[in-house]
């Protein structure tokens, strides 16, 4: 799943997003409102960890924009403010969860696996599946044909976007940006290298095949093959 963390704090928003990596989420980092409302209205996101207090656009405005775009991403709060009165401000504008600083982190990871099971829309079920590969999102496991295929983080993180966006072209640029938490460089071959890992454990031993070359464009996960070179 991706998480969208808003943190002006350098210190904080580097804990979170490594806390969080190695809890299994895929994490994008913004650290300012500027950036944070844009990446929110503008991305998908299974969930936003949002500071309040942020230099630029604060973060009842981003929520509040959030709400206003339609989109009903759980949000949770992150703030030093501990008032009934900030607290309740918060939830009315569309805030899901509320967490004072400073905070423990496994409080923290047990608020986010909360709101995420509490979600009903389709992408936050705990299983996708397409043709016979299934994948476990709470245990970060990926089976074809019932069979256990072992994959690092990066990998499943990589699998779980393709599955989600089923029939899509993703661009390497935007596979970089949501798995890596990177700007694509045109130079390196990381995320074709990526693909072919992953490919050679999901695909070389079954059919259908899944994940599809696009030529120029990118690559996309689909039981069709009629646009496809390889």
């Amino acid at each position: 799943m991706r998480l969208l963390v808003v943190e002006d704090d350098r210190k904080t928003g580097d804990y979170l997003r490594q806390g969080l990596a190695e809890a299994g989420f895929t994490v994008a980092l913004a650290r300012n409102g500027l950036d944070g409302h844009h990446l929110a209205v503008s991305e998908r996101f299974d969930l936003v960890i949002m500071d309040v207090m942020l230099p630029d656009v604060d973060g009842l405005s981003i929520v509040r924009a959030i709400r206003d775009a339609g989109r009903q991403v759980p949000v949770l709060f992150l703030t030093a403010r501990d008032s009934v009165e900030d607290r309740v401000q918060g939830l009315e504008l569309g805030a899901d969860d509320y967490l004072v600083k400073p905070f423990a982190f496994a409080e923290l990871l047990a608020r986010v696996r909360t709101l995420l099971r509490r979600g009903t829309a389709p992408v936050l079920a705990d299983r996708l599946e397409i043709a016979d590969l299934c994948l476990d999102l709470p245990r970060r496991r990926a089976s074809r044909g019932g069979k256990r295929i072992a994959l690092s983080q990066k990998e499943f993180a990589l699998l779980e976007l393709l599955v989600r966006r089923q029939g899509e072209v993703l661009p390497r640029s935007l596979i970089a940006s949501q798995v890596w938490d990177m700007n694509f460089d045109s130079d390196t071959n990381v995320i074709d290298v990526a693909i072919r890992r992953l490919r050679a454990k999901i695909d070389d031993d079954y059919q259908p095949k899944l994940i599809h070359t696009v030529r120029g464009m990118g690559y996309r996960l689909d039981v069709e093959q009629d646009d496809v070179t390889d």
